[in-house]
């Protein structure tokens, strides 16, 4: 064979490695995102998100407490309701204000304010400025107030305020104090009786107590700075006529404000500081006293305070709730006179079978009824809440009357809440949907439904 015929036919080798150099090479499976195989644990891995940082201002230390107590007592969008007469003084005892719309001045209201007075509840917030009905329970208030006076400060008138869900107890407190105020009396106001007993004010033992009492600094600071701030007209006036003994240096012809002062200033002496301020309001020539708390309920049972041998401590036992107890049962006097007062709350009402069957009794003994209830013997008894309340007497609150009610709308209709012309068809309609005339679903009904 030539070299030609050679050349037509190319040599081939028996193997070669071309075709595994120039292969794609092929990829491993990726079992990251395959179930796991048989016989294996799952190994899948889930990268976790980084937490998202709060860009915004974190609400300081009581901030949405304040947020959530904040009362509002102007709206700017509400009419002016021409010929609004305020309530003083001379008029709080005339036929004329009966069953009347009466406006409260400026200083009543920052008065109130300061004693916590206006609840978050009420609907304050819907009118151009604060007013009160002068219903019949209110001008009841104005006669215990006149009946004080008349007796030239020799009289104490106690009494519960009870009543439907919304029926208005917490405002007939309001306008007590705001006829005191207006009266120059000293006001001092228990706003809410669960603050006293949930546990969410320090407190201590009170030394050299038997049995043992519990002071609690903190609210009775609170209290002093609400007393001298509300009643500094009246406080200012009066000075020190006795020599009290306190932990602390106290200038010896020193204001009674600037003595409750102190006490608000100075938490860790603020009991034995109201101790002496209330003696000295105790004095001969002093002016009557107007004693509030609402949810009286609360502090008629156990405290979620716990004591030295973790035993609930009896609401009773503590050093403010104790004072208030004695002046309601009677056991303690206002040598001056003055008038006490306690309600119940329809909305926030604890079990208190003691509480419950007093006032059946109370309210049994003001029918004039022959045969009082009888406790149960299946109930617990709590007999110190018993103790208290076996000689009160209660104040119930019905129903608006319908000339009443009237009246409070034709006040929504000028206040420009109201937008319906207020007939006595309208009026028969809206008494009988409110359950008979109950102030707070009257305003549910009229003015917050925008009917």
């Amino acid at each position: 064979m030539t070299s030609r015929s050679l050349l037509a036919y190319p040599c081939s080798a028996s193997f070669s490695t071309s075709l595994a150099q120039f292969a794609q090479v092929q990829q491993k499976k990726n079992r990251a995102n395959l179930p796991p195989e048989r016989g294996t644990k799952n190994s899948v891995k889930i990268k976790k998100k980084s937490p998202v940082r709060d860009v915004g201002k974190r609400p300081a230390l009581g901030e949405r407490k304040a947020l959530r107590k904040r009362i509002v007592l102007s709206n700017t969008n509400a009419f002016e309701v021409q010929g609004l007469k305020d309530l003083h003084a001379t008029n709080m005892h005339t036929n004329g204000v009966k069953g009347c719309v009466m406006g409260l001045s400026g200083i009543v209201v920052d008065s109130l304010r300061a004693v916590e007075a206006f609840k978050t509840t009420q609907g304050w917030n819907l009118f151009r400025r604060p007013a009160i009905l002068m219903r019949k329970e209110s001008t009841q208030i104005a006669e215990f107030i006149q009946e004080v006076e008349a007796a030239e400060g020799k009289k104490t008138i106690r009494r519960i305020l009870i009543g439907d869900r919304a029926s208005g107890k917490s405002t007939l407190i309001l306008q007590a104090l705001a006829m005191a105020f207006l009266k120059d009396w000293v006001v001092i106001n228990l706003p809410d009786a669960k603050e006293l007993v949930i546990g969410h004010t320090e407190y201590a033992s009170l030394p050299g107590s038997n049995p043992t009492q519990y002071t609690q600094n903190m609210y009775t600071a609170n209290l002093l700075s609400q007393i001298a701030k509300a009643n500094a007209a009246v406080l200012s006036k009066l000075r020190l006529t006795t020599k009290p003994n306190l932990p602390i240096t106290v200038p010896p012809n020193a204001t009674l404000d600037k003595l409750a002062g102190l006490g608000a200033t100075n938490p860790e002496y603020s009991w034995p500081i109201f101790r002496a301020l209330w003696d000295e309001l105790m004095q001969p020539n002093r002016p009557p006293i107007v004693f509030a708390i609402d949810g009286l309920g609360h502090i008629m049972r156990n405290s979620t305070y716990m004591s030295a041998d973790i035993k609930p401590i009896h609401a009773h036992d503590l050093t403010i709730v104790r004072h208030f107890v004695d002046h309601l049962s009677g056991t303690a006097t206002l040598p001056n006179g003055g008038i006490v007062l306690a309600a119940i709350t329809g909305s926030n009402n604890p079990s208190s079978p003691a509480l419950d069957f007093s006032l059946q009794v109370a309210e049994a003994r003001a029918k004039g009824s022959d045969s009082l209830p009888t406790w149960s013997p299946y109930k617990p008894a709590d007999q110190r809440s018993l103790d208290s309340l076996k000689n009160v007497d209660v104040l119930r609150l019905n129903g608006l009357s319908k000339e009443e009610a009237r009246t409070i709308m034709e006040y929504y209709a000028a206040s420009g809440m109201l937008r319906r012309t207020v007939d006595n068809s309208f009026v028969s309609d809206q008494w009988t949907l409110s359950g008979g005339g109950n102030i707070g679903e009257l305003e549910r009904g009229t003015v917050k439904l925008r009917i």
